[in-house]
């Protein structure tokens, strides 16, 4: 078993998921003053810019960009109660999350159940697709036609993976359960129960300030968050020395420790994305509570040094798109014209 005690030690990845078990147990106050110190000032922002909507435009939009950041927060604490990490009670986070979902644009429990998905097979060739970023091959990428090829290089476009996609998934595609459509009412009765709800909020601040405040006031926020969440999972998976196998090799827990990035942020976007950035251990253990990841790289510094990734080095995994099976490296597309 891994020793605290021996700086730089990691050993079977397997067996940190009994000592990350520890970390497990929530704090209800603490979760509660997390979701205040979240919700109060993303609401506060949002009235100010609708107040500032008759004054400025320009203002209005400026204070809603800033609030992106408030509601990326938002969107984490959401992440937590799906993985029931948040209260002690499950049927407590599913609320919780179910209520931020109607703010986020994300109906909780189809969210759930794909993101599940994503843990369940993360880093596994056999088993892409639902929840992931996709991700081909070198040999696969040679293997396509001009036109396939075409196909995959503009999803991996930067304009298309963090601009226009995040639009689409958090605008479009979470107003349907995409990839959960046969399996049972439940994920229809959150998607549609999530759009009602939304269409009823919309439909009051339409009908209470107009089209104007939507448009300046709430619209900036829910784009800018979106397009920072699609960021930080990008970062989390799609670096140079992730982890990738086929299933016959593949094992979930070095996946986890191996395939997900430590992402070193400094202090203030530690604390808007909710030290999502430490994204090694919450593979290996889910249900850690965001706020004692810190806790758990204090006690266990060799984990603190496993897959680091800066935010000036962090800004070439856009520049990364296939997994080269000879060298275990993520790849530019040259690599593949080189071969």
């Amino acid at each position: 078993m891994p020793s605290a005690d021996v700086p730089g030690r990691i050993d079977d990845p397997r067996d940190w998921v009994a000592i990350l078990a520890r970390y497990r147990t929530p704090s209800a106050w603490r979760s509660a003053w997390e979701v205040l110190v979240t919700a109060l000032p993303l609401l506060a922002l949002w009235a100010l810019a609708w107040w500032s909507v008759g004054i400025s435009p320009a203002l209005a939009v400026a204070l809603s960009i800033l609030n992106g950041a408030f509601l990326v927060r938002l969107f984490m604490i959401q992440h937590d109660c799906g993985h029931a990490a948040f209260f002690g009670s499950r049927r407590l986070s599913d609320w919780v999350g179910r209520t931020i979902g109607v703010v986020t644009l994300t109906p909780y429990d189809v969210w759930r159940r794909v993101h599940a998905e994503h843990h369940a097979g993360t880093g596994n060739l056999d088993r892409r697709g639902m929840g992931d970023i996709r991700t081909l091959t070198v040999q696969e990428y040679r293997s396509r036609s001009p036109l396939g090829r075409l196909g995959y290089r503009l999803y991996r476009h930067p304009v298309v993976m963090f601009g226009i996609g995040p639009f689409f998934l958090f605008f479009i595609s979470n107003r349907v359960p995409v990839g959960l459509m046969r399996d049972g009412a439940q994920y229809w009765i959150s998607a549609m129960g999530t759009n009602a709800a939304i269409a009823v909020v919309a439909g009051g601040i339409w009908y209470l300030g107009g089209g104007a405040v939507l448009a300046f006031a709430f619209l900036p926020t829910l784009l800018v968050a979106a397009s920072i969440g699609v960021w930080l999972f990008y970062v989390q998976h799609q670096f140079e020395e992730t982890s990738w196998d086929h299933d016959a090799d593949w094992q979930m827990q070095d996946a986890a420790l191996h395939g997900s990035s430590h992402y070193v942020l400094p202090g203030v976007l530690r604390w808007f994305t909710a030290n999502i950035g430490v994204h090694h251990v919450h593979h290996l253990q889910a249900r850690v509570p965001f706020y004692r990841l810190p806790e758990v790289l204090r006690d266990h510094p060799q984990l603190a040094e496993v897959q680091r990734l800066t935010l000036r080095e962090s800004l070439a995994c856009a520049r990364r798109h296939l997994w080269d099976e000879t060298t275990r490296r993520l790849v530019p597309f040259a690599a593949a014209r080189a071969g």
